[in-house]
């Protein structure tokens, strides 16, 4: 089975860059989840304060062919890669987190067989979680 891919560039002002890649590739800005009118009224649903509202965005393909690229605020901590690849391999949001622990686990052994290295597990500002990796030669990689 194939897997997806979102490219992801670590930035200072994630909102600027996807409005430049947006007009770049013919691409718009992601549009918020089902159910809200905005991305602010989903981060308030979340609980995401205000100062870190433009600490990610994303631009996807409208007619829905191209990769998802996600912008995300670099902290300047490791790795220090600018550009790096997200894996979707394990399933959407109708999983529960130890579902998808579950999964992540699968998907790390198959993973560290074909030469990956494991670096560790982080959550996102709004719950989200995700593995981060290295391939054989070292770049960094995510697989959610």
């Amino acid at each position: 089975m194939a897997h997806s891919i979102q490219v992801v560039f670590a930035c200072e002002d994630p909102n600027r860059l996807a409005d430049f890649w947006a007009g770049a590739l013919g691409y718009v800005v992601q549009p918020p989840p089902e159910g809200f009118d905005s991305w602010d009224a989903f981060a308030d649903s979340v609980g995401i304060p205000r100062e870190k509202r433009n600490d990610l965005s994303a631009v996807v393909d409208p007619d829905g062919n191209g990769p998802r690229f996600f912008f995300e605020r670099y902290d300047g901590g490791p790795p220090n890669q600018r550009v790096h690849i997200d894996l979707n391999s394990i399933g959407g949001a109708e999983l529960t987190d130890e579902q998808r622990r579950n999964r992540l686990g699968e998907e790390r052994e198959r993973l560290e067989k074909l030469g990956a290295s494991y670096q560790r597990e982080a959550t996102g500002i709004a719950g989200e979680i995700w593995i981060e990796m290295f391939d054989p030669e070292g770049n960094w990689f995510c697989v959610q």
